[in-house]
C-alpha cells in the first residue's frame, strides 16, 4: 500500500501511485454479473449517497427494456450468472417490472436493489413483483437497503420517515415469500457484531425471515468518503495483504449506465463509479472485458481494504 504521499497526490495516473509505484491493476476474469443501473432518481436524498442520488439528478437517465436486451443477449453468451439492478431507486423506472421480466426469462438470477418505499410499495408494482415471484421463485432476489436498525440511524441518512415506509415494504416481502436480503452499513462507528445483533432484534420484532447471522442475507457495507486520505493500492499490496486480485468486484462484473443526453448505454468498470470518464470500458461487454487500473479511493475503501462487493 502506498500511504505516504498527501492526499491531494493521490490517484493521479493510472499506472503508477503518488509513491511512483506500479498501481495495482484488475485483469478480467469472465462475467459473473452484469449491473444495469435503471436511473439515478431516486424518491429519497441519503446523506452519504456514493451515487448522488435524488429526487432531481437525473445524470444517468431511465434505461429501457429495448437498451438492456443486447446486452442480455450478450451477457448470456459470456456466461453471466446475474444481472443486479441498482439506481436510484429501481422502482422509479417505469420499465422496472419489464426489465426484471426479461432477466429471468433470460434465465439469470435476478438481484434489484430497493429501498422498499413508496415507489415498489405502488399497487401496480406489487402486481408485477407476486406475478416474478410466483413464476420465477428464488432466482428473484430482492436486496432491501436498511442503512440502521433503530429509528434515528436510519431517518437520519434518509430523512424523517425513511425508517417506517422501508420496514412496511421489508415486512410485506417477507410476508410474501420473496427470496431477499438486507444491506445495512457501518454509518455509527459500531463493529459488525453489535450491528448483527441489533438487525437480528429488529428482525424478531418484525417477525420479518432473515439470518442477521448469515452475511449473505445481512450484508453489512463499509463506509466510503470520497475526501477521506486512504492507500493506493499497488501492484505488491496482494501479497502484503495477502488478498487475490481475481475477489475483487471488477475481475467478474461490469455495469450497464445511460448518460443524459447519450444515445445509447455505456458499459462501465463497477457500480461505484458512475462519473469517472476513466472508468468507462466500451459500448459493449466485449470491449470493456479489460483489466481495471485501481485508481480511485473506492478501490481501497470498499473493495480491497473493505472486502466488500455488491453482488448478490
Amino acid at each position: 500500500m502506498d500511504g505516504e504521499k498527501p492526499a491531494s497526490l493521490k490517484f493521479r495516473h493510472p499506472d503508477v501511485t503518488a509513491n511512483g509505484e506500479a498501481r495495482a491493476a484488475v485483469s478480467f476474469t469472465g462475467l459473473d454479473t452484469l449491473w444495469v443501473n435503471t436511473g439515478t432518481l431516486c424518491n429519497v436524498e441519503c446523506k452519504h449517497c456514493y451515487i448522488e442520488s435524488s429526487p432531481s439528478n437525473d445524470q444517468l437517465v431511465y434505461l429501457t427494456a429495448a437498451d438492456l436486451a443486447p446486452f442480455l443477449a450478450e451477457a448470456k453468451e459470456m456466461g453471466a450468472r446475474e444481472i443486479g439492478f441498482t439506481g436510484g431507486e429501481p422502482f422509479m423506472n417505469p420499465e422496472m417490472a419489464a426489465m426484471a421480466e426479461a432477466a429471468l426469462t433470460f434465465g439469470f438470477e435476478t438481484l434489484i436493489l430497493t429501498n422498499a418505499m413508496k415507489p415498489m410499495m405502488r399497487p401496480r408494482i406489487q402486481e408485477n413483483l407476486l406475478n416474478l415471484n410466483r413464476r420465477f421463485g428464488e432466482r428473484l432476489c430482492m436486496r432491501v437497503s436498511l442503512d440502521h436498525y433503530t429509528v434515528a440511524g436510519h431517518d437520519g441518512e434518509r430523512g424523517p420517515g425513511a425508517f417506517d415506509a422501508g420496514i412496511a415494504g421489508l415486512k410485506w416481502l417477507s410476508d410474501n415469500r420473496f427470496h431477499m436480503t438486507v444491506a445495512g452499513r457501518m454509518l455509527t462507528g459500531e463493529d459488525e457484531q453489535t450491528l448483527r445483533e441489533g438487525f437480528a432484534r429488529l428482525f424478531a420484532d418484525y417477525d420479518i425471515a432473515i439470518s442477521a447471522t448469515d452475511p449473505a442475507q445481512l450484508v453489512i457495507f463499509p463506509e466510503m468518503d470520497p475526501v477521506k486520505d486512504v492507500p493506493e493500492i499497488t501492484a505488491s499490496c496482494w501479497s502484503i495483504l495477502g488478498k487475490d486480485p481475481k475477489d475483487v468486484m471488477c475481475a467478474n462484473s461490469r455495469m450497464l449506465v445511460k448518460r443524459k443526453g447519450a444515445e445509447k448505454p455505456v458499459v462501465l468498470s463497477c457500480t461505484l463509479l458512475p462519473y469517472d470518464a476513466q472508468f468507462e470500458m466500451g459500448a459493449n461487454l466485449a470491449e470493456a472485458a479489460a483489466p481495471v487500473k485501481l485508481n480511485h479511493p473506492f478501490c481501497a475503501q470498499f473493495c480491497v481494504l473493505g472486502g466488500a462487493s455488491c453482488s448478490g
